[in-house]
């Protein structure tokens, strides 16, 4: 889309899901700020709500990237509610990511954020679009994040609310229709994207980053992270305990499974994932930019791996770098 040279268009985020490697986001976010690339609206879904939110407040990736690479991501097991007779409505209860979420985001409303903001969440019963832009910032990411099974559906003014990406994988429709004239898509879903394996002896080797003091935000994080867990200390000793003779039983005997066969969250993202194809296909045609960094590397829930994520993100918004400033005639 050409735009009169002299006038600066405004430019939007149309930020995917992608679990884990939604983390990716950081690094494209931090690209920007360093080319001072002005951005003026975002919407997100899923994963990319969460980025969104945070960024949307602060302006300020670092202080997202400090939380997300200094949380042991192992520990949030301890958000599972292990309650079996609730099982089937999700594992995760909503107070409990809830409280988690805020503690990201904080209690922040949308007509307090830095940054307009739109986060996109599903109606389970009619399969509707439900675009989220006011009240509380957390309680609409969390909708926007409940992945089925997963998560427990939110309950949002008489409806219960979803994943946004079982609708909207890649709002670029929803920040163009915010007002941006610049979209930058991000792709961060891995679909489309053949897994890669990379070679030990090929791997890319990096220094460790020099310790530094952890900041207060990151440490308020890490105490309800904890308080949450010491919550369900208890249920979580008897679910290892069921979880380890389980898997004693099930690999051993000569009719073991294979340990590398995908488990059920594994096999419902894929089904997730094929779904999404023909709708990240035509959003990505309907965007200005489109960043897709290569991902494929990256497992659903491989948290761990999110400084290698964030990196990938980094580069692949450079690398679009020419394009994007002559879209908005930055020099």
């Amino acid at each position: 889309m050409k735009h009169p040279k002299g006038k600066t268009p405004k430019v939007g985020l149309a930020l995917s899901g992608g679990t884990a490697r939604a983390m990716a986001h950081i690094g494209v976010l931090k690209a920007l700020e360093d080319e001072s690339i002005p951005i003026d609206m975002i919407s997100g879904t899923s994963a990319g709500a969460l980025a969104g939110a945070c960024y949307a407040k602060e302006r300020n990736a670092a202080i997202l990237e400090e939380i997300m690479l200094g949380l042991d991501w192992r520990k949030l097991a301890g958000l599972v509610d292990l309650n079996l007779i609730l099982l089937w409505k999700g594992f995760v209860q909503g107070q409990r990511a809830k409280s988690f979420l805020s503690s990201i985001i904080g209690n922040v409303r949308f007509e307090d954020l830095e940054i307009p903001l739109s986060v996109v969440a599903t109606d389970i019963r009619s399969m509707e679009e439900i675009v989220i832009n006011e009240g509380s910032v957390a309680e609409a990411v969390r909708a926007s994040i409940s992945m089925p099974m997963i998560f427990t559906p939110v309950k949002w003014r008489g409806r219960f609310l979803i994943d946004g990406g079982a609708v909207n994988p890649m709002p670029v429709d929803v920040v163009r229709k915010m007002g941006a004239e610049v979209v930058i898509a991000v792709n961060t879903t891995g679909i489309s994207q053949r897994r890669k394996r990379r070679s030990r002896a090929t791997k890319e080797v990096r220094d460790k980053p020099i310790p530094y003091p952890e900041s207060t935000r990151l440490s308020i994080v890490k105490r309800r992270l904890n308080s949450l867990i010491r919550g369900n200390k208890d249920r979580l000793k008897i679910f290892d305990e069921l979880s380890n003779a389980a898997r004693a039983r099930i690999y051993a005997g000569s009719g073991k499974i294979d340990p590398q066969t995908p488990n059920m969250f594994e096999v419902l993202m894929q089904l997730i994932n094929a779904m999404q194809y023909e709708k990240i296909r035509l959003a990505t045609k309907s965007a200005d930019i489109v960043i897709a960094p290569d991902l494929s590397f990256v497992g659903t829930f491989a948290f761990y791996k999110g400084e290698e994520a964030i990196d990938q993100g980094y580069k692949a918004t450079k690398k679009m770098m020419p394009k994007l400033r002559e879209l908005i005639h930055c020099p």
